[in-house]
């Protein structure tokens, strides 16, 4: 319930103040396991790509956030689950490998953290293995304009998400240079969808 009202209040939010454009949502399956991997520039990034989908998307949170007891119930009321960062954190691997078991979507940053200079960085393995271990297709999502929100004096700027069309691991989860190439390629995805729409 709490979902709901608050992708409600979201999406209102996000069209009135910051004019957002939704690309490519035809593109997220109806149902069924998949991982959103989008690019990461602001703490906005995680509720505008979820806000504009039909289904709830998982993520994973760094562990500090449910440090707080209100905005830890918060978050995970919203399907949210920790993960530790900087290290192999295998509890929460296990717990995004769940979310895909049980056919939901599972929202990943494929950088592994925020771009303090609004560029693309180089992808992390984890979202290659994740998709190979879980056989779920990936849609990439490109992210334009969060960076820019309350900053350089354009408080207001307009948003934009991509979402593309679905990508999958059909190589060995034990490969790692052929997860690593499969992570990047995420990326470039996302990079030509940013170029391509970018005002």
């Amino acid at each position: 319930m709490l979902y709901s009202l608050l992708q409600l209040i979201f999406s209102i939010f996000f069209k009135l103040f910051f004019r957002a454009e939704i690309y490519g949502r035809e593109n997220m399956p109806k149902d069924g396991a998949v991982i959103l991997a989008a690019n990461h520039m602001s703490n906005w990034d995680p509720p505008f790509v979820a806000t504009f989908l039909h289904r709830p998307v998982s993520y994973m949170a760094k562990i500090e956030l449910f440090k707080n007891p209100i905005f830890g119930r918060a978050i995970t009321a919203c399907h949210a689950f920790p993960v530790k960062r900087g290290a192999a954190d295998r509890g929460a691997i296990k717990a995004a490998m769940q979310v895909l078991k049980e056919g939901r979507c599972l929202g990943l940053f494929p950088e592994g953290t925020r771009s303090r200079t609004g560029k693309l960085g180089k992808a992390e393995a984890g979202v290659g293995l994740i998709a190979a271990m879980s056989k779920a297709p990936i849609v990439p999502a490109a992210i334009i304009g969060t960076d820019k929100i309350f900053a350089g004096g354009e408080h207001f700027p307009k948003l934009k998400v991509i979402y593309g069309e679905p990508m999958k691991f059909e190589g060995d989860h034990k490969d790692k240079e052929a997860l690593e190439a499969f992570s990047q390629s995420i990326m470039d995805k996302i990079a030509a969808m940013k170029a391509e729409y970018q005002d």
